[in-house]
């Protein structure tokens, strides 16, 4: 629960220059309490400083290899008061798996923005798994082996055209407008009107909501 507290985060990353921007666009709900820029280094930092939840690039100098996996299993014993939320230029399936495998709550790229990062935090602080809109049909596919989602309905499909379907999946995976005009050879003002059809037809408020709706019904 929410104590009105800044959120503790320590962040792991072997960039210096990205650390300080990252520290710098984090809005006020956070509070850094610790650096790291090495497996080593990540594993003594966050048994120091105890974080509510570590900032944690996927590759990683030191160690064994292992990376962003690696410190978590280093930390594991911490779980989950600490939570760790992945932060990296990768979106490749097989580095969003190996730390989602490892215990990671979420995944983003570095493309989002310091708000979209810090929202990002606040959400795995409070118990949430985040992850950018591209990812999550990895971690569906990778954990096929949990509880099944629930199927979307026929009677929620027909509501669609099979232009929108086409549309629905781009958007939610994380297409911008601009790419899923390109992709589908129409007019942006043509996928934004599509995306206005599907959001009413769902009953659904957001891109963001219709992500998690897709997801949940392994549509994407």
């Amino acid at each position: 629960m929410n104590t009105g507290e800044p959120i503790s985060v320590v962040v792991v990353d072997d960039h210096a220059i990205f650390r300080s921007g990252l520290r710098a666009d984090l809005d006020q709900r956070i509070r850094v309490v610790g650096e790291a820029d090495s497996v080593e280094s990540a594993v003594a930092a966050i048994r120091a400083a105890r974080p509510r939840v570590v900032l944690l690039d996927v590759h990683l100098p030191g160690g064994s290899g292992g990376g962003g996996a690696e410190v978590i299993a280093g930390c594991s014993d911490l779980l989950p008061s600490t939570r760790f939320l992945a932060l990296s230029v990768s979106d490749a399936a097989e580095d969003v798996v190996t730390v989602i495998r490892a215990g990671a709550r979420g995944y983003v790229t570095k493309t989002v923005s310091g708000t979209e990062i810090s929202d990002a935090v606040a959400r795995v602080a409070e118990g949430d798994a985040v992850f950018s809109p591209r990812l999550a049909g990895f971690v569906l596919d990778a954990f096929g082996t949990a509880p099944a989602p629930a199927a979307a309905s026929d009677d929620e499909l027909d509501r669609l055209s099979a232009r929108e379907l086409e549309v629905m999946r781009l958007i939610a995976r994380g297409y911008s407008y601009k790419e899923t005009a390109r992709e589908l050879f129409i007019s942006v003002k043509t996928v934004e009107t599509h995306v206005s059809a599907v959001l009413r037809k769902l009953q659904l408020s957001s891109r963001h909501e219709l992500t998690r709706w897709a997801a949940a019904r392994r549509l994407l």
